[in-house]
């Protein structure tokens, strides 16, 4: 309780004699730094908008248009044929209440900001167009036609100069909608290696009729959907692939992250942990505000960068049939799990991020902490943030394939198992089981490399959940 009464920054007592009130100042300035804060996080985010949504041009080319258009009146050249008095002549209001040098000056600076705004479509457009070619992704590792090495040309010079993460995005061209035939062309090249001939024949038969039938139709709702939609797939994919998938995620979809590889600057697990969260929070920090450069194929071609935006502050929710993914604009703690007890360590303070030094003394102290679990920490984690693994369907108790092996973490000091096997399954093999549980361990052991003497190690997707583990 002592340290809830410190946090509070203003607190009154009603006496006799009137009115008692006491003012914390520690706890007012870090009010008003937080504020300062969360103000300067707008208003950098809002000029970086404004210069990822004039790209490739920029907010001072707008000022030498201006001026170039300025300078013709005094030369009396119109490079508007006209345009500029038309503006002049329909301004409204403007007879009663400018002069005739205002409006003219009005006028020129209206067209200037038109004609600039025409340039930088026109410059995005290109660069659209030219981003349409795809040509250069076939061509031999090593090689490069005279055609590309043009292409590749034109695409840097409408690039601009220092972009931004987001400046690309307008310039990206549209995912288009192959053909029926091409894609069932393609399909039927793809599956051709693991069909005999009767079963290929058979495919191509469905295939056609699949042509004849379904097809046109489908096509055609394909189409609408991409003229509103600036990739047709991402959201399906998402819906129906990614978050209704229900094989583990630790193994099969997580990416890997080390902080240093040849490198060990310190034992220190929390000084390590420390520098870690440091270097995650300034990288957030730039990423936030859009300052990273956009990711290049042969370092020209610009990457989308739209799923950058749910790099942090995002979840995913498990479901029964389907996970939700939660993003939230901004997170100001960090959860550390030690010996099954969960930690809420604070990242900010005075409106600044905690430095690496901060963050080991709060590791170190969870580190030393000797207190028990709370009542239902031990059972929290394997319900909501179950870290696991393992191969076949984990939907059923029985593998289709004979046999299945999944595991999942439930504390520091044990794993839970789930076997299952289907005697009528021809596939079922002895030394292939053995094979497929050594792997189950395997992976097993990847998760504990975390010591004092082995590098950082991070496998992330959000959270590491564990979906269509609950009857295990």
């Amino acid at each position: 309780m002592a340290e809830a009464h410190q946090a509070v920054g203003f607190q009154f007592t009603v006496r006799p004699d009137g009115l008692d009130y006491k003012l914390s100042q520690e706890v007012i300035k870090n009010i008003y730094l937080s504020g300062v804060t969360a103000w300067k996080k707008r208003v950098i985010q809002f000029k970086n908008g404004v210069l990822a949504g004039v790209y490739p041009a920029s907010p001072s080319s707008w000022l030498i248009v201006v001026i170039a258009i300025m300078s013709t009146l005094y030369t009396r050249i119109d490079p508007s044929l006209g345009m500029i008095d038309s503006i002049k002549e329909n301004l409204p209001w403007s007879r009663d209440c400018m002069s005739v040098q205002t409006r003219t000056v009005l006028s020129a600076i209206l067209f200037a900001t038109g004609l600039w705004l025409f340039l930088i479509y026109l410059l995005r457009y290109t660069l659209k167009a030219l981003l349409s070619y795809h040509g250069w992704i076939f061509e031999s590792h090593g090689k490069m036609s005279s055609s590309t090495k043009l292409w590749l040309s034109l695409v840097k010079m409408f690039s601009g100069r220092r972009p931004l993460l987001y400046s690309f995005q307008a310039s990206l061209p549209r995912l288009p909608v192959p053909s029926v035939d091409d894609t069932i062309c393609r399909y039927l090249e793809s599956v051709r290696p693991l069909l005999d001939n009767k079963q290929y024949n058979q495919m191509e038969t469905l295939a056609n009729d699949f042509k004849e039938s379904l097809a046109p139709q489908l096509q055609r709702y394909l189409i609408l959907k991409s003229w509103w939609a600036t990739n047709y797939v991402s959201d399906w994919w998402e819906e129906y692939i990614y978050l209704r998938g229900r094989s583990p995620i630790m193994v099969n979809s997580n990416f890997y992250v080390m902080d240093l590889l040849y490198v060990t600057p310190t034992h220190r697990q929390a000084a390590r942990a420390g520098n870690v969260v440091h270097a995650m929070l300034q990288y957030r920090r730039k990423l936030e505000r859009g300052e990273h450069a956009p990711l290049r194929a042969l370092g020209i071609v610009p990457m989308c960068s739209t799923q950058m935006e749910r790099m942090f502050n995002t979840t995913r929710i498990p479901g029964v049939e389907t996970d939700i993914v939660q993003h939230l604009n901004d997170r100001k703690h960090l959860v550390v799990y030690h010996k099954g007890r969960f930690f809420k360590v604070w990242l900010y303070t005075g409106g600044r991020h905690l430095l690496p030094s901060e963050l080991e003394t709060q590791f170190q102290r969870i580190l030393n902490d000797t207190s028990e679990p709370q009542p239902g920490e031990l059972k929290l984690f394997p319900k909501y943030v179950g870290a696991g693994g393992g191969f076949g369907p984990v939907s059923s108790p029985v593998a289709d394939d004979g046999y299945g092996v999944s595991y999942i973490i439930v504390g520091e000091n044990l794993i839970t198992f789930h076997i299952s096997s289907k005697f009528s399954s021809p596939e079922t093999d002895s030394f292939r089981f053995g094979q497929n549980i050594k792997k189950a361990m395997l992976d097993i052991r990847a998760l504990f490399k975390l010591q004092n003497d082995v590098k950082t190690e991070e496998q992330a997707k959000h959270t590491c959940l564990e979906n269509g583990k609950k009857q295990m």
